[in-house]
This record gives C-alpha cells, structure tokens and sequence, in this order.
C-alpha cells in the first residue's frame, strides 16, 4: 500500500510539472546553454518580464532603417548580429545604430553552416567580419549569432577564446518566411515567456516585420514587458 502510494505521488508530481511551463528549465530545449551556461544563451532563466528583439542579416538602406525608426519612435534599444559585408557596404546604418544605443553583433562574413564547415571556418568568418565591424565603430562586439543558430559542442567551445559568446533565440518569429505583420505577431505571442529572445531580420522578403514590430512593443508593453539588449539581459557579459 505504501509503495502504490510512493508511485501516485510521483505521477502526480510529473504531471504537475508537465502542466506547470514555469518548471521547465533550459535543460531539455536549449542543451549548449544547460552545458556553456557562461558561453550561450538561449533565453534568460528569470521570471522577470523581459525581452530582447533581434534582428539578424542586416544592414540595409530600405529595411534596416525603417526597423531603427520604429525602435526609436517607442524608445527601445535591440540587438543586431550583422554581416561583414553589408557592414562595409552600409557602414552609416551601423554607425546609426551604435548612436542610438543599439547593440551590434558578430553574425559571420558569408553566412556558412558552421556545423558543416568547422572551427576553422567560424573563427575566419568571425574575425572578417570583427574587422569589419571595428573599421566602423572602432570597437569589439562579444556577442555572435551562428547562421540558422547552427552550433554543436566543438564550435561553441572555441568562442570564448576568440572573446565571443553566442547568442540563440527562443521565439523565431519567423518573418523570413515573408509573413503578414498579423502572422509575425502571433508568432511571438503565442511564444510569449519571461526571458524571451526574439529573432526577427532587418534584410530579406520581411515586408510585414517594421509594421509587426511597431505593433508588437506597445502591446508587449502594455502586458508588464521591459525590452532590453542582450547585454542587459546576460549579466556574465560584466563579469
């Protein structure tokens, strides 16, 4: 009878936290995070409401400055993982976010599939694009996004001794498919939990991302979120 009782309690309590998502940690979602908790993020492990916009492939002239308007119109900072060559192509869109108090991220040269191509490749492609990067705002970023969030333990273990540390995301809202601005707000909605790390692009078919942008802070707002930068967000970033 006791060992009947021992087994009901402890399907209940798996069913409690199957149930409950506040009692799910990074551990089986997000596993590079679980073992390099100092070298990747995913999502912040915090109940806080906060929340990181971030856009990859950029810049541009045509997207990248109406997605910096509109982040200036509602006074809110994002992150940019940004491409060696449209960095030299574009240097005022990066020289406009510096001053408006938006981070800038590594996010290679050629955007490679690291996980096919290799340590040597990321290190090459991280630090083309770290120079590029520093011809322009004179500066070294320590945030790197992999193309398509590729990264197994191998590449994720030679990043700090480049001086990086890698960012994920745990919304994709998936405005490169070429969504609706209606379809991108679901998306991240739907997604919605403290800590969240969008990923979201200023280059590409991303017609319905300014609009779903300027739509979303002010609800995300009015729903208790603060919006902060990837450095706000990891504190091992001011270790």
């Amino acid at each position: 009878m006791i060992h009947t009782q021992k087994w009901l309690l402890l399907l209940i309590a798996c069913l409690f936290t199957y149930l409950d998502p506040s009692v799910v940690t990074a551990d089986s979602s997000y596993p590079l995070q679980t073992k390099y908790p100092d070298t990747i993020m995913y999502k912040a492990e915090t109940a806080e409401k906060i929340i990181a916009f971030t856009f990859d492939d950029g810049p541009d002239n045509v997207h990248t400055p109406a997605i910096l308007d509109v982040l200036k119109k509602h006074h809110v900072r994002a992150t940019f993982f940004l491409l060696g060559p449209r960095v030299e192509k574009y240097p005022k869109m990066v020289q406009r976010m510096n001053e408006e108090g938006h981070v800038v991220g590594n996010h290679t040269y050629w955007h490679p599939e690291l996980t096919e191509t290799g340590v040597a490749n990321m290190k090459w492609e991280i630090e083309k694009t770290e120079q590029a990067i520093h011809q322009v705002l004179h500066k070294k970023t320590q945030l790197f996004r992999a193309p398509y969030g590729a990264l197994n333990d191998s590449l994720v273990r030679a990043l700090p001794d480049l001086g990086y540390r890698a960012v994920g995301w745990s919304i994709d809202s998936e405005d490169w498919k070429g969504l609706s601005k209606e379809r991108i707000k679901q998306q991240v909605i739907n997604n919605l939990h403290p800590g969240s790390i969008v990923l979201m692009h200023s280059v590409g078919d991303v017609h319905g991302t300014v609009e779903a942008v300027d739509e979303l802070i002010p609800y995300l707002k009015d729903a208790g979120y603060q919006f902060v930068t990837i450095p706000e967000m990891w504190p091992v970033l001011y270790k």
